[in-house]
């Protein structure tokens, strides 16, 4: 009787053994599957990150999700993202559609505040002070020079967030129709400050009304001007182009007047 009972418990113990090393097996080829799932979803590289962002694969492990560029942000155009986004919980994004980065704030302080450097100021800093450099070998100055206009414009001009994209079929100009009106709608919060006024800050987009026999909004309201964007003759046609100096910023999606907009940004891929 007592061998039988231990022939019986071995053979229930190593019955067990091999359940639970096979439940261990499971449980490793399905925490390798999520791995690997979470290995390929985990970034989003359909978010529009803030201008100096370095390349999203090191962003999302660098950004230690401070919100200091979301707090300094003068127009609120820096949201955090959220909890479904995975590893990308809490890093900083812009919904152009819904407020673009217009500059308005004049020195990127998104990027200069940020402390870990996931948004890099060097390079901006770096043209700011060629361009003023190279400013002062044409122009005469003197003790009352002010730098700061020429370096802000060289700092805005290599931004690189992502690249305009037009849509011929639903664009209002490609049609060959104006537009009368308040772009957005009254109840659009958006804010904007128009690089042909000479507004301290931006203003409403509600409060802004348009008279255009042929639509150029997005050209009118960029703030990197006629480097980044411009009316040209296309098939009889007088039409937006997107040019190489276009940094993503996204005010042309903002104050697109089609329903869906006839222009969006494509972010920088790396």
């Amino acid at each position: 009787m007592e061998k039988q009972n231990k022939d019986l418990n071995r053979r229930q113990f190593l019955k067990s053994s091999a359940i639970a090393v096979s439940a261990l097996a499971a449980v490793g080829a399905g925490v390798g599957y999520l791995q690997k799932v979470t290995a390929e979803t985990r970034i989003n590289r359909n978010f529009l990150r803030p201008p100096g962002a370095i390349d999203e694969d090191t962003f999302i492990y660098g950004c230690i999700k401070c919100g200091l560029c979301v707090q300094i942000c003068p127009i609120q155009a820096i949201k955090l993202a959220g909890i479904k986004e995975g590893l990308a919980y809490g890093t900083p994004y812009i919904n152009v559609r819904e407020q673009a980065c217009d500059f308005s704030c004049d020195s990127l302080q998104c990027v200069e505040t940020c402390p870990t450097a996931v948004l890099y100021f060097k390079q901006f800093k770096d043209a700011g002070e060629k361009a003023v450099e190279e400013y002062v070998k044409t122009h005469k100055t003197d003790e009352n020079f002010n730098p700061f206009p020429v370096q802000i414009k060289a700092m805005k001009s290599i931004v690189k967030m992502g690249i305009a994209k037009l849509n011929p079929e639903t664009c209002l100009a490609y049609q060959g129709k104006g537009f009368k009106g308040t772009p957005r709608g009254k109840d659009f919060k958006g804010v904007n400050r128009s690089p042909y006024t000479n507004d301290a800050k931006a203003t409403p987009v509600a409060e802004k009304y348009y008279d255009e026999k042929i639509c150029d909004i997005c050209v009118k309201e960029c703030p990197i001007g006629d480097t980044a964007i411009v009316m040209t003759d296309i098939g009889g046609k007088t039409v937006p182009k997107v040019l190489d100096g276009c940094t993503g910023c996204g005010v042309c999606v903002m104050v697109c007047p089609t329903e869906g907009p006839s222009i969006i940004v494509e972010p920088i891929k790396s």
